[in-house]
């Protein structure tokens, strides 16, 4: 096969932890009939693979919420090309977009396969990913903020640091703009607790420095904070490695990034809560947590 677009092996050893690579792109091009009325929606997809044919492939999955509940059945791949590298036994997370009208879901097409356990060990990955773990050690990453000031993680201990990763041109509302908008509710409601407010602090991580510079940055920031808002970057920042640094701190928090269509990125999803002693306190790895459930981590690693 000269190419392989749309899977991506990670560690085989890596145990199922809902590790999930989120495409920010339409899986699935709109005609005349699919408009706005009749929208496009995507989800996450967790399962194992049952068996595979010349198009498809047989999910032994988990619930995918807003769909269906968990099932066996068999889905169409996008790209029927990397059936070779799809084997009974291997566990994987893909996106699955179907299209919605008035008599329910229809054309529903797989895509952005994830192998996270494979069933043949004969695939030896070049990039070994991090899976975080309550008490890693975090490192005293470097990168550089909207304000075109270098920051670095290490800054912040003795806080609560709550970070998830972004690239500002993402196109798929329940990616990165999910993210940011459950940061921006997260800020808000921090916002009336001055006391934890003070113990905390928020880090929006942009994966594409190429594009995402300091100005870049300060203008999707303020879209979310507040351009007018009182020391609008005082408590979240929105910040980019180099483009050295970038793979050790995607690595690290398991986040896996590739080339997309048209300027788009496919990419994994990754939120942490960094305790006071600079340790992962807790890990959110698919995009469904929801802002309640991230209030409650700060809350208990700020009373640690």
């Amino acid at each position: 096969m000269s190419r392989k677009p749309t899977v991506f092996l990670f560690a085989a050893l890596l145990a199922f932890s809902g590790f999930s690579l989120s495409g920010c792109r339409s899986s699935a091009s709109p005609d005349a009939t699919k408009t706005q009325a009749h929208p496009l929606k995507t989800f996450t997809v967790r399962g194992k693979v049952v068996s595979t044919d010349a198009t498809h492939v047989t999910l032994d999955h988990e619930a995918i919420p807003g769909f269906m509940d968990a099932m066996t059945m068999p889905y169409k791949l996008k790209d029927p090309g990397i059936i070779s590298e799809l084997h009974p036994g291997d566990r994987i997370t893909a996106t699955l977009s179907v299209w919605e009208d008035e008599g329910g879901f229809h054309d529903a097409v797989l895509d952005n396969i994830v192998v996270i356990a494979q069933a043949r060990p004969d695939y030896k990955p070049a990039v070994q990913y991090n899976t975080p773990k309550a008490g890693d050690a975090v490192p005293d990453f470097k990168m550089l903020n909207q304000g075109g000031s270098t920051i670095h993680l290490g800054q912040f201990h003795g806080k609560v640091l709550v970070a998830t990763f972004i690239y500002t041109r993402c196109p798929l509302a329940d990616y990165c703009p999910r993210m940011s908008r459950n940061f921006a509710e997260i800020e808000k409601t921090l916002k009336a607790d001055p006391a934890l407010y003070e113990k905390s602090h928020l880090l929006s991580i942009s994966f594409d420095p190429d594009y995402d510079t300091p100005a870049i940055l300060k203008t999707y920031g303020e879209a979310y904070i507040g351009q007018h808002a009182k020391d609008a970057f005082a408590h979240w920042d929105f910040a980019a490695p180099s483009k050295k640094d970038l793979p050790s701190v995607t690595q690290f928090f398991g986040v896996g990034v590739t080339q997309g269509e048209n300027q788009t990125l496919n990419h994994s999803v990754s939120t942490v809560v960094i305790g006071k002693d600079g340790k992962i306190a807790a890990w959110f790895p698919t995009n469904d947590w929801k802002p309640e459930e991230a209030i409650a981590a700060i809350k208990k690693a700020a009373a640690a």
